[in-house]
């Protein structure tokens, strides 16, 4: 059988669970050798388990994504053992609570926008030389439709997305002239924990699985893809081009 990715190395965060995990479980099924990172040791475990099963390989690194001097000690581990890192999918994101902006706890703020925007910099910062080494480096970030109009009382998350969407463009457009490509990826709604507690009155059978929405996610991660600096919008199955202002 094919495998596009075989041989090569894939980092997921927020892998033990939801899009996280289903996108980990993909990538091992197409060769690639996972590198899981998940505050759940539980979790990751269980998806080792799994990867096994497939006949796939992953190394499992339980962190959390606050402990951002992981991240260092993370990118000089996989510079020494293999060199380059083929895949990033910066998929791990906090929702904090649903609430009026004066509202928010300070300590709630300054989470979200940790795990959201400054994890995923952290992650820039650390594994860029490594992405770059490669031969088709690939970068996804997981964003959300929130970003696309202001709703009331989803402040925190809503900012620190589009925080993290200008981060990665910006990182698209600082690796133009290389072979990396960056981009976002918009599940839209999806059969998730993150889901289930901002929606709570919602059905969850009537969402897609996280597994439908890997299966766009991962074909970010290819070497055939050729695009950067774009949003795929799973709900409407294409990618956004973003307008510059005039």
């Amino acid at each position: 059988m094919n495998k596009p990715l075989d041989g090569k190395i894939a980092l997921v965060t927020g892998a033990s669970r939801g899009i996280g995990r289903a996108t980990a479980l993909k990538l091992a099924n197409t060769g690639a050798h996972v590198v899981a990172l998940a505050r759940t040791t539980g979790g990751l475990e269980e998806l080792d388990d799994e990867i096994k099963k497939l006949g796939g390989t992953a190394t499992l690194v339980p962190a959390d994504l606050r402990d951002f001097d992981a991240f260092d000690r993370l990118g000089a581990s996989l510079h020494q053992r293999y060199g380059r890192l083929d895949v990033l999918v910066g998929n791990a994101g906090q929702l904090g609570t649903l609430s009026p902006l004066p509202h928010i706890e300070p300590t709630e703020w300054d989470e979200v926008m940790a795990v959201n925007v400054t994890a995923n910099w952290r992650l820039i910062r650390a594994l860029d030389p490594l992405l770059r080494a490669a031969e088709a480096g690939r970068a996804v970030f997981v964003t959300s439709n929130i970003t696309y109009k202001a709703r009331a009382y989803w402040g925190a998350y809503a900012v620190s997305k589009i925080a993290l969407e200008l981060l990665a463009r910006t990182y698209a457009a600082e690796t133009a002239e290389t072979r990396v490509k960056v981009n976002l990826f918009n599940p839209g709604p999806i059969r998730t924990v993150m889901r289930a507690k901002a929606m709570p009155g919602e059905d969850p059978m009537t969402l897609d699985t996280p597994e439908q929405a890997a299966e766009k996610l991962i074909q970010l991660c290819m070497p055939a893809c050729d695009v950067s600096g774009m949003v795929y919008d799973y709900p409407q199955k294409k990618f956004l081009q973003f307008q510059p202002p005039v």
